[in-house]
């Protein structure tokens, strides 16, 4: 029986890989990057917990990481109808079914790297936080 944190992980990848680019959890990156866009959601860091007690309770801020990549020459309408996507799909619901407390993102932090002999591509990290309770840290 998988852990809360791995439900919502895997709740939070389905919510991605409804959007047109190309959706991985924990991958590599890979040669060739699909013309709408790449996004490897990382599994990304729990945090310390709060805990109440009576009943024993772990609240998480647990911040995980979304890379989005895109290239071409369209690259910069590419990226930025990639991150209002995510933001919408965020949006609609923020508890992932009842999985999580609140779902939010913060705003992507975009460079340009540069490919030798091709155009360079666009990526960005954009964190996710993810506020949830659980009643074990291995639960």
């Amino acid at each position: 029986m998988p852990t809360l944190r791995e439900t919502i992980l895997t709740a939070l990848h389905a919510r991605l890989s409804a959007l047109p680019a190309t959706a991985l959890r924990s991958d590599v990156l890979p040669e060739r990057i699909p013309p709408d866009g790449l996004l490897i959601l990382r599994d990304g860091e729990p945090g310390e917990p709060e805990v109440t007690l009576s009943p024993l309770a772990y609240h998480y801020q647990h911040r995980t990481e979304i890379e989005a990549v895109v290239h071409g020459p369209d690259r910069d309408a590419v990226f930025d109808h990639l991150c209002a996507s995510i933001g919408a799909v965020l949006a609609a619901d923020r508890t992932l079914g009842g999985l999580c407390d609140w779902v939010e993102a913060e705003a992507p932090r975009p460079v340009d790297l540069p490919v030798e002999g091709a155009a360079s591509l666009k990526v960005a990290i954009i964190p996710v936080i993810l506020h949830y309770t659980t009643a074990d840290p291995l639960g």
